[in-house]
């Protein structure tokens, strides 16, 4: 791994001498930083419809099982869960994106070292590899 203060961490990683921090540098941060709002709502957001969804089943004493007209509470309950594990999924990648960030490794392809290009990193900012290594 290189060294926060060695020339590899220039460029795309937006680091320069003396730990000084880049104008990619803080973009990054901003854009993690808003990512990772986003999700904490969306999350705080899927809680709230689970519960409201679990909180109708206790209520109900129907055979939703069986009946024709739509979704079963079982089902939606399923699927408010999936979108709650997912939301939580992206926000631990969000903070460990950011502690990569806060270690200089935040752009470094965790698979061979090499600097995971600016445009991925747009695309993707919880991005741990670069594009070659994500197609292997």
């Amino acid at each position: 791994m290189a060294r926060e203060d060695g020339p590899a961490l220039a460029g795309a990683r937006g680091r320069v001498q003396g730990g000084a921090v880049t104008t990619a540098d803080a973009e990054a941060r901003a854009r993690l930083e808003e990512l990772r709002s986003v999700t904490r709502e969306r999350l705080s957001a899927l809680e709230g419809e689970h519960r409201s969804v679990v909180d109708a089943s206790r209520d109900s004493n129907a055979d939703d099982e069986h009946d024709p007209e739509g979704a079963t509470i079982a089902f939606e309950c399923a699927q408010v869960d999936a979108l709650v594990r997912d939301a939580a999924a992206r926000l631990e990648s969000v903070d460990e994106a950011l502690a990569r960030l806060d270690a200089g490794t935040y752009g470094t392809c965790v698979r061979c070292g090499e600097p995971i290009a600016p445009g991925r990193l747009e695309a993707r900012p919880t991005a741990t590899t670069c594009v070659s290594c994500a197609a292997r």
